[in-house]
């Protein structure tokens, strides 16, 4: 934050004060005034304004698939026929030195990949059997084998991925964006989240807008009923009476507003006039008549599977084609602890043709060169075998942070290459590591932005999505 702006902050505050305590400084006033100086709330209208482009912008959007749960890239992408030959075995104790695992001892025996692996297109990329359709648009594909984390966990792992930081509290990727360039998104949010699949153990941290003000956070729709609960008028409320309710709390607001200061009230009006605009934009939205019989089998929806992936991915691309700016599917159900075979088959079954999908129908509309499509978890799995007999597991795969993989599309994003390599056990990076903190910087150069750059000073520090960390993927982004 400036510190011209901060001064002004400081004695807008001070003058609230002596207009409103009259004679003496009350505890709570005086409280407020040091809160605010000091920086222990958050000073929201630093960031009601988009910071801007640092450089030219290679897409418009993102669209970020969320595997929540940690899918196997052993049994997915990362094809070692070693573990094979040694299935049964212990891990080699060189291997597996001084590293910590969530339920397994380190000695645990060697799990073979469970499925077939087979190359495909002219990229000659492997892919798992149980992704017959993902294999299709290998070409259109960079996968990256070499992503690993600081988490082992998956609560503060998932709020990595999304926050860049393992403590709730810190704004979404998404909410970095939405104040560092805002959206072209007249009457929807500019930050999206749809789920699937059940519950995220990192919880609506993984959306929130943090010290970042409310009107950045992500805003999650429902694929039942009105995409956002009470955005509909009550029975007996014209749309005349609706708009001159808000014309009237507006004023209300904006008197208040002159009084106190920047604060919760700006962020208030905004919300006020972004419902009544969604009251018309959301139904159009969630109305999937106009899409053709040809498009909906593509994805495998009907429209109508109301909390499917399928139908997630479609809605995605139609808030992309509205604008949004970055769109967040949530897909729980990949912590495959025990029967790592039969949950795959299940996940995969819920989410390959929708994914290979929504690639495909964004190319055949010439959006994919403007959008990013991003897949993948919070860590890997590890290539040891966990049973249990205590807690009823049996053939499944444990936490592994070191090596997971993630694959992009669209978006100025080098196709067709696989980035990365682990050695011959899937258990580490061999070439190219790449930490969460690069797939983050990565995204965000993508979209024109500086992930060294985008910056708001908070409780007296700058804070940013990457920390101090981070080096965008040239190989990957040209």
């Amino acid at each position: 934050m400036h510190s011209s702006l901060g001064q002004s902050l400081k004695l807008a505050t001070r003058r609230q004060l002596f207009q409103t305590c009259g004679i003496g400084l009350g505890k709570a006033a005086l409280a407020s005034m040091i809160a605010q100086e000091l920086g222990s709330t958050p000073l929201q209208a630093a960031d009601r304004e988009p910071r801007g482009h640092h450089h030219q912008p290679r897409i418009k959007r993102v669209i970020y698939l969320f595997m929540a749960g940690a899918p196997s890239q052993l049994d997915l992408f990362d094809h070692k026929p070693k573990l094979t030959e040694l299935e049964g075995k212990p891990i080699p104790p060189s291997v597996i030195a001084g590293q910590r695992y969530a339920f397994i001892q380190p000695n645990a025996a060697v799990l073979a990949p469970r499925f077939k692996f087979a190359r495909h297109g002219e990229s000659g990329a492997e892919f798992s059997e149980i992704m017959p359709h993902l294999a299709t648009v290998a070409d259109d594909l960079a996968i990256i084998k070499t992503v690993h984390t600081d988490q082992f966990n998956h609560s503060p792992a998932q709020l990595f991925v999304n926050t860049g930081s393992p403590i709730p509290g810190r704004p979404a990727m998404g909410s970095w964006l939405s104040y560092g360039i805002g959206s072209d998104a007249v009457d929807l949010p500019g930050f999206v989240v749809l789920k699937s699949g059940g519950n995220l153990s990192g919880g609506a941290a993984m959306w929130s807008s943090g010290f970042l003000s409310g009107e950045h956070q992500g805003v999650p729709f429902r694929t039942t009923g009105d995409p956002i609960l009470n955005v509909a008028n009550p029975h007996g409320i014209d749309q005349q009476t609706q708009r001159d309710t808000i014309d009237l709390i507006g004023k209300l607001n904006r008197q208040q507003l002159e009084k106190t200061g920047p604060g919760d009230i700006a962020t208030r009006i905004e919300s006020y006039e972004m419902a009544y605009r969604m009251q018309t934009r959301a139904p159009e939205l969630m109305d999937f008549g106009a899409e053709d019989s040809a498009t909906l089998d593509l994805y495998g929806t009907t429209g109508n599977d109301s909390g499917s992936f399928a139908k997630n991915c479609l809605l995605a691309r139609r808030l992309a084609e509205r604008g949004v700016r970055f769109i967040q599917l949530y897909h729980s159900g990949w912590d495959h602890h025990s029967n790592v075979e039969n949950g795959l088959k299940k996940q995969c079954k819920q989410t390959d043709q929708a994914c290979a999908a929504l690639i495909l129908d964004l190319k055949q509309r010439g959006m994919l060169d403007e959008t990013l499509v991003v897949w993948g978890g919070e860590f890997g799995r590890t290539p040891m075998v966990e049973a249990s007999v205590a807690l009823g597991r049996q053939l499944g795969r444990d936490h592994h942070p070191q090596a997971f993989s993630m694959w992009m599309a669209g978006g100025g994003i080098r196709s067709g290459q696989t980035l990365g390599k682990t050695d011959e056990l899937g258990f580490r990076p061999i070439e190219n590591p790449v930490h969460v903190h690069d797939i983050q910087a990565t995204i965000l150069h993508q979209l024109g932005i500086d992930h060294e750059r985008l910056i708001f000073t908070y409780a007296g520090r700058p804070f940013r999505l990457t920390d101090v960390h981070g080096r965008v993927l040239k190989s990957l982004v040209g």
